[in-house]
């Protein structure tokens, strides 16, 4: 048995695709349901009460949309990084060193070295300090892998690490909190540089706009300008467009600052819109989810949004469902991960033929 590619041409290869991606779901959606008949419960009123619970109410829409907008910064940047063949897995401490950068300019220091600065400044200057925070965190591994050929999976992936134990460190030292009653979190902002919520009495505040409207930017960085053909040049294939006069180094530079920085500013976002402080156990892993969300977006920017999206409703929805039904929350762990390996599978069968010599 042997894998022969496709020919990718026509309106047959996109029916294909299709097809393929619709059988991902209905493979997923048999897998889950196995599980969940595995656990005693009913299948369609667990599966009633998932989705009640995610989309069912305009409460149930804002905890989700509360819960996408970290992973629609992680996916973008896992998308973008990934386009350029940079493999960053990073980015759960870039969004860390971005959430720290934040509390630093807005809150350790908001009301001492920037005193005479106009909020509006103020809030600039703090996201651009987590951007630049992310991006820099990324660009030692980025420049490792193009200069050495160093692999970046295994860079990114420690210095998760070694950016949580610094950040532990700070929460327990300098940027603790004197008023938390010893408990390890930073100091808050300042209060008039927290985003403002979309709906009165919810958590959904404005950071699903500007998430919202990075995808969009970035959709079209990489479709319609000249850094994004080198992106997306790199990443199909190095050598040729090294070939053709894509500075590879200068690209792969470019887009660890990119995205990292989209990672980074994730953290402000987060600690603007939701938490106003940092904690260890702010992020339950929104970096690694981005990867998957990224995989299930195609890559592609925009997608990035509704596969957040689904992500955020399958984690809320199996919340309200474990606690009505008695299934265990971590359904929806696997349902996420059976949708993507699905997805992969079915993305493999749309480009190649399973061939018998």
């Amino acid at each position: 048995m042997r894998l022969e590619s496709r020919p990718q041409k026509g309106q047959s290869a996109a029916i294909l695709t299709g097809l393929s991606l619709g059988g991902a779901l209905l493979a997923t959606l048999a897998i889950a349901s196995a599980l969940v008949w595995l656990a005693g419960a009913p299948v369609a009123p667990t599966w009633g009460l998932v989705f009640q619970g995610a989309f069912g109410s305009v409460f149930a829409w804002t905890e989700t949309l509360t819960r996408a907008v970290p992973l629609m910064f992680t996916g973008l940047a896992a998308a973008i990084a990934f386009r350029a063949k940079l493999f960053n897995i990073g980015a759960e401490g870039q969004l860390y060193a971005g959430a720290m950068a934040a509390v630093a300019v807005g809150g350790l220091h908001g009301g001492e070295g920037f005193a005479a600065v106009p909020t509006p400044l103020l809030f600039v200057l703090m996201l651009a300090a987590s951007a630049l925070v992310g991006g820099l965190l990324l660009l030692g591994p980025a420049i490792l892998k193009a200069k050495l050929q160093v692999d970046e999976v295994v860079t990114t992936l420690l210095l998760n690490f070694i950016v949580l134990l610094g950040v532990g460190a700070l929460l327990d030292g300098a940027m603790k909190d004197p008023s938390a009653m010893g408990w390890p979190q930073s100091v808050a902002l300042k209060p008039e540089l927290e985003l403002s919520k979309l709906i009165a009495q919810t958590r959904l505040h404005t950071g699903l706009l500007i998430g919202c409207g990075l995808s969009l930017a970035c959709w079209v960085l990489l479709r319609y300008t000249v850094q994004g053909f080198d992106i997306r040049a790199t990443g199909a294939n190095a050598q040729a467009a090294a070939f053709a006069g894509v500075p590879i180094t200068r690209t792969v530079v470019l887009t660890a600052l990119l995205s990292g920085g989209l990672a980074g500013l994730g953290g402000a976002i987060e600690v603007a819109g939701r938490t106003s402080y940092v904690t260890l156990d702010m992020s339950p892993g929104y970096g690694m989810t981005g990867v998957v969300v990224a995989m299930l977006a195609g890559l592609h920017p925009l997608g990035v949004v509704a596969a957040s999206i689904f992500v955020a409703g399958m984690l809320v929805g199996a919340d309200s469902m474990s606690r009505a039904a008695g299934v265990p929350s971590t359904l929806a762990d696997v349902v996420v991960a059976t949708s993507l390996l699905c997805m992969l599978v079915a993305v493999m069968l749309s480009r190649y033929r399973v061939v018998r010599g």
